[in-house]
């Protein structure tokens, strides 16, 4: 999975070991919320984890301010190389949200938030609402419980594995999604496939 939280140490020996181990092509995921997020007009956009940029420059390319969250000062370095400057990226956990005052119009969290715990979910999920413009959409790229890893590794609790050391994944379903994202504006859920079979969480934020 490409996207961090909260285990520097972990993520930079990996971006060391493999560079640029996902390659450039954006994922099936940014592909589709780019076209989504085109067709809403959305202007400003805050990725969570962005990682070394490649599932950002494709909203770049279309206009929009993109701004991320990343703990890798590795693939931070990689993404100004690849794709210049001109994204804002706070290095830091996205644990630590919120790193700047300002509302977006969209959020794209690819691959992210099943590595995180409960406590940390719930938070991450809460920060990215907060941060979107009354009518703003969020979506969310997560694993589903249909994945072959699933099951797989050291349990941790329900529908989570430790699949290798120092890495815990979370495994969602519809139920599981309703539960976390409900009260956030679930707008839509789609099942789609990545690697690993994946559902799009979309969000939007209604003025209350």
């Amino acid at each position: 999975m490409e996207d961090h939280t909260g285990k520097p140490e972990f993520w930079e020996t990996a971006f060391e070991d493999k560079q640029e181990m996902w390659g450039f092509k954006p994922s099936n995921s940014a592909v589709l919320i780019k076209d989504f997020f085109v067709g809403k007009s959305l202007k400003n956009i805050l990725i969570p984890g962005i990682g070394y940029g490649r599932n950002a420059q494709i909203f770049a390319d279309n206009r929009m301010t993109v701004t991320g969250i990343e703990i890798s000062k590795t693939a931070i370095e990689m993404a100004e190389n690849h794709y210049g400057t001109k994204m804002l990226i706070h290095h830091g956990s996205v644990t630590a949200m919120p790193f700047d005052k300002n509302l977006y119009d969209g959020i794209f969290c690819y691959a992210l938030i099943h590595l995180l715990g409960r406590t940390e979910r719930e938070k991450l999920i809460r920060d990215c609402y907060d941060q979107l413009l009354n009518g703003g959409y969020m979506v969310f790229a997560v694993i589903s419980k249909t994945a072959p890893s699933y099951g797989k590794g050291k349990f941790v609790s329900k529908d989570c594995y430790e699949i290798f050391e120092g890495l815990n994944m979370y495994f969602y379903d519809q139920e599981s999604i309703q539960t976390e994202f409900g009260e956030f504006g679930l707008l839509e859920v789609t099942a789609i496939t990545e690697s690993q079979p994946f559902f799009l969480i979309k969000c939007k934020k209604e003025q209350r």
